[in-house]
């Protein structure tokens, strides 16, 4: 067995599993909670770095306007992407932001598109086609656009376009991104104590340690999925990540009761459908390249 694809599932179940942990932190305000993510996760990154010895690349990065600039982005996209999806599983809209990461891989599509101004080929344009009509479904059902689940998947594939073209690898990246933000974290916590906000001091023991616990939490699953993303190919890291929202759904509907009837159901098929879409042209374009180098 490839160890790749053991790395890669192990990554995507943990993301799955986000929705039981940010759920027992639900004592905590979702913007405190997102601060002291930023905080805890720093320090475990600053940790694993020390252990590898792995500091030369920061010098250079913050000596790089363009760099500092891309990165200072995509901190903003995903702490954004962060807060909301925090926000959703208090508020009780798991199954929300499953349809955003259902939609993840829709949305990288359609911005390879628009900015990267990549053909895109008939499958490709069936799949938009579908998780559109799957979109419009839903805002006529509910009245108003998913817009949890497109923001998740907007904010998230934005993040993924600017780091595709980033200089620096996942573990260096995070960390820049973490290092960026950790100013506004600190500010942000003092301000908050300062009007009272202790969220964090006024929890229980346990609460505390969860939170402690955000950086590993957030590091370790980045870190595996790197590792497996190159020892897999594309094409089954692209089937592979359908597990992060399918835990979430599935914890959404059973372990957490939220609705969901027929008419969302439709909606969520239609998703699926242009998902379906999208991973037959990529395995059939693996399949295709694969072929063309056995001939040559």
């Amino acid at each position: 067995m490839n160890p790749g694809i053991l790395y890669a599932f192990c990554a995507y179940v943990i993301w799955g599993m986000f929705p039981i942990y940010f759920k027992s932190l639900q004592e905590i305000p979702p913007l405190e909670v997102l601060m002291y993510r930023m905080v805890w996760a720093l320090v475990f990154l600053a940790l694993v770095l020390s252990a590898r010895q792995q500091w030369a690349w920061l010098k250079p990065a913050l000596r790089q306007p363009k760099v500092l600039f891309g990165f200072t982005a995509s901190a903003l996209l995903l702490s954004s992407n962060w807060f909301l999806y925090i926000w959703s599983v208090n508020e009780g809209r798991v199954v929300d932001a499953s349809l955003g990461y259902f939609m993840t891989p829709l949305v990288n599509v359609l911005l390879g598109a628009v900015i990267l101004r990549e053909r895109l080929r008939k499958l490709q344009w069936a799949a938009v086609a579908m998780a559109a009509i799957g979109v419009l479904w839903l805002t006529w059902q509910s009245g108003h656009p998913p817009w949890v689940s497109l923001l998740l998947g907007i904010t998230f594939g934005m993040y993924g376009l600017l780091r595709k073209t980033a200089s620096l690898g996942t573990l260096e990246g995070l960390s820049l991104e973490t290092l960026l933000l950790f100013p506004l974290a600190v500010i942000s916590l003092a301000f908050m104590t300062a009007n009272g906000a202790h969220g964090f001091v006024d929890a229980s023991w346990t609460t505390k340690i969860l939170m402690m616990l955000s950086g590993p939490i957030t590091a370790i699953p980045l870190l595996l999925f790197a590792s497996g993303a190159r020892l897999v190919p594309l094409s089954t890291m692209g089937l592979l990540q359908y597990i992060t929202p399918s835990l979430q759904l599935i914890f959404g509907i059973w372990l957490y009761n939220e609705p969901f009837g027929g008419a969302r159901l439709i909606g969520f098929i239609a998703i699926w459908i242009a998902l379906a879409l999208y991973s037959i042209d990529g395995l059939w374009m693996t399949y295709s390249k694969n072929r063309s180098t056995i001939i040559q």
